[in-house]
C-alpha cells in the first residue's frame, strides 16, 4: 500500500511507502527482511532510485516512509514509478520480491491511480497494489 501525491506548483511528486501484507517468505526462516526501491523512470530509462529502511524479519512490514522526486509539471506524463519489494540479504545479492507500475504506461490499477492522483493535486491518494513476480 501506498499514497501518491503531486503539487504542480512545486512540481513534486511525493510517494508514501505505507505497508505491505502476505508477502512471499525469501529466507530460511520462513520470513523476510523486506524495503521498498522506488525508480523514477522515463523512456524506459531510470533517472532516479531511493529505497525506504528494513524491516527484519517480517512478512508485513509497515514503513509509513515518504520518498520524494522533483518533477515539473511539463515531464509528469514523460514519467512513471517503478516499485520493487526487495528482500535484503547480509550475504550474497538482495532479491525481488514483487513489483509493480504506476504511470500513463502502467496496466490498470497502477494507470488509474496515477489517474487519480493528476485529478486530485495536492491530496494524498492511497491504494493497495498487487505485486508480480519478475522474471
Amino acid at each position: 500500500m501506498f499514497s501518491l501525491c503531486y503539487l504542480p506548483t512545486a512540481g513534486r511528486l511525493t510517494i508514501t511507502v505505507i505497508k505491505a501484507r502476505n508477502l512471499k517468505a525469501m529466507d530460511i526462516t520462513g520470513a523476510s527482511d523486506p524495503y521498498v526501491k522506488v525508480s523514477l523512470m522515463c523512456d524506459g530509462r531510470r533517472l532516479k532510485k531511493r529505497k525506504t529502511s528494513t524491516k527484519r524479519n517480517t512478512l508485513n512490514p509497515v514503513y509509513n516512509e515518504a520518498i520524494v522526486f522533483d518533477v515539473p509539471p511539463e515531464n509528469i506524463d514523460q514519467i512513471h514509478l517503478s516499485i520493487a519489494v526487495m528482500d535484503y540479504d547480509r550475504v550474497g545479492h538482495n532479491e525481488i520480491i514483487g513489483v509493480c507500475q504506476v504511470g500513463n504506461e502502467a496496466e490498470r490499477l497502477g494507470r488509474d491511480h496515477w489517474s487519480e492522483m493528476l485529478s486530485y493535486p495536492r491530496k494524498p491518494i492511497a491504494h493497495w497494489h498487487s505485486l508480480v513476480e519478475k522474471r
